[in-house]
């Protein structure tokens, strides 16, 4: 396929119809961008229609890109120019490598800005980027840099409690400096900073919350449980998969003499989802931290940081996903807990996961969506919606949710079959009767005998503190 056979431009190549030699800084920026990514190349004599147009004296024309570059960026770039001849017309291919030396600055009116490519787009790298490129061009990573705080001042018990469990093996004293998790002084790296028992860096939390909904609606009644962690990224992983646990759900069935398990969301998809977002995370990006999001028919992880090389997660193919670490000593110590394989792309596990459940269809695929600065994984509740009949163990108690109930969540469903189930004919109860019954606040309990009397299948009797409920009987109930 000819390197300009799609319209338009990519993250990995851009079109000029010709040599704008008097105003360089028009293609300069992009030799600046790729540089500062993971390379590209720019395709002179051709428009962006397609159109090939040719170059008048493409040798004169590379001598000048040559002597251009050389000039306008710093430092110098790892670069080739060809000179190729398409439709009896000769083009000029510039090829720019990745950079080792980011950032690379383009020097124009005075002025040095180095860029970087969002989508198909050259723009001028901000504050948090240039950190980010100053860090890569010095071979260093945000986790590898030590801090003002001295290892002696801080416990890692939860650390070697988890090693022990999952390895079998004990923590020892020189394991800490080996791992990367202190300098060579004692001090703690920020990969060590992160995973102590109280990390001093506090933008290191994780906030969960399983809403009532679809959606994130503004009211008091909105939020069915929410959380929010700090502590070592262990503890952060293990707090946050028992949230997820306590507000999904699993169901099973009879498959033969087999019980099928059929849970909302597999547990090694959420673990491997939850794990990247936690060691792959942009910590330099301040005031932000990793979010759950539940709702009723999906869970959504957000986490601070785009795609590690700039590109967006939706254009690519997640078979060809490379693996890059954007902190590789955590990393590391994930893959020595065994949370974590070392090599592979943990997007690929996740949807691989999926695809085994009994209730998966294309339809229920993970979503990955990235910008600039945040990554955002949506998974779907495999039982959302549900089709049949399901039979579903909760606080004890086996309540099968029928058909018409389909548009209901699994746990939602359960707790208003429990209402329905502990009411008698004619008998009046107090919220504090439903709060007992289901073993839940005042407000969700509020919110469940609302959509109860919005169906028909209860109604109030008086107002306000005196206020009670019972069991609507239809007229064909009536013996």
């Amino acid at each position: 396929m000819k390197l300009y056979s799609a319209v338009g431009e990519t993250t990995e190549y851009e079109k000029k119809a010709y040599l704008e030699w008097r105003r360089p800084k028009s293609w300069c920026k992009t030799v600046s961008a790729f540089a500062n990514g993971k390379g590209g190349s720019l395709v002179f004599g051709v428009d962006d229609k397609n159109h090939v147009l040719g170059l008048e004296n493409a040798q004169k024309d590379a001598e000048k890109i040559s002597e251009l570059i050389q000039n306008k960026l710093d430092p110098l770039p790892t670069f080739s120019i060809r000179i190729i001849e398409e439709e009896g017309k000769l083009l000029i291919v510039l090829d720019i490598e990745e950079g080792k030396e980011t950032p690379y600055y383009v020097i124009s009116d005075g002025n040095r800005i180095a860029y970087h490519r969002i989508g198909n787009q050259s723009v001028p790298a901000d504050s948090l980027k240039l950190r980010e490129l100053t860090l890569r061009g010095a071979r260093i990573t945000y986790d590898t840099l030590s801090t003002r705080f001295h290892a002696m001042d801080f416990a890692f018990t939860k650390l070697k409690a988890t090693y022990y469990q999952r390895t079998g093996n004990s923590f020892a004293e020189s394991d800490f400096e080996s791992f990367g998790l202190i300098d060579t002084e004692g001090f703690l790296t920020n990969a060590g900073a992160l995973l102590c028992d109280e990390p001093p860096l506090r933008h290191s939390r994780l906030f969960c919350t399983r809403w009532n909904g679809l959606t994130k609606a503004s009211g008091v009644m909105d939020a069915l449980d929410d959380s929010e962690f700090t502590g070592s990224l262990i503890s952060l992983l293990q707090e946050g998969l028992s949230f997820i646990r306590k507000n999904a759900k699993k169901m099973w069935r009879k498959n033969g003499e087999c019980r099928e398990e059929l849970p909302d969301y597999p547990e090694d998809s959420i673990r491997e989802a939850l794990v990247n977002a936690l060691i792959h995370r942009d910590y330099l990006e301040l005031g932000s931290e990793v979010h759950i999001d539940m709702y009723d028919d999906r869970l959504e992880i957000y986490s601070p940081g785009g795609m590690c090389d700039g590109s967006y997660i939706q254009d690519l193919d997640l078979d060809g996903i490379s693996s890059k670490r954007r902190n590789p000593v955590i990393a590391d110590v994930f893959s020595r807990l065994n949370y974590m394989e070392r090599r592979g792309s943990g997007f690929k596990k996740i949807c691989d996961h999926y695809e085994r459940q009994a209730r998966y269809d294309d339809t229920k695929k993970p979503k990955f969506y990235s910008t600039q600065h945040s990554f955002l994984l949506t998974l779907w509740n495999l039982n959302y919606a549900l089709p049949e009949k399901a039979t579903i163990k909760s606080d004890d108690k086996k309540v099968t949710i029928k058909s018409d109930d389909e548009k209901r969540t699994a746990k939602s469903g359960v707790q208003y079959d429990m209402i329905l189930q502990s009411m008698e004919r004619e008998k009046l109860y107090k919220l504090s009767d439903i709060t007992s019954v289901l073993q839940v606040k005042d407000t969700r309990a509020k919110n469940l005998l609302k959509d109860l009397i919005q169906e028909g299948k209860i109604e109030p009797v008086g107002a306000n503190r005196n206020r009670r409920y019972r069991k609507r009987y239809e007229a064909s109930d009536e013996k």
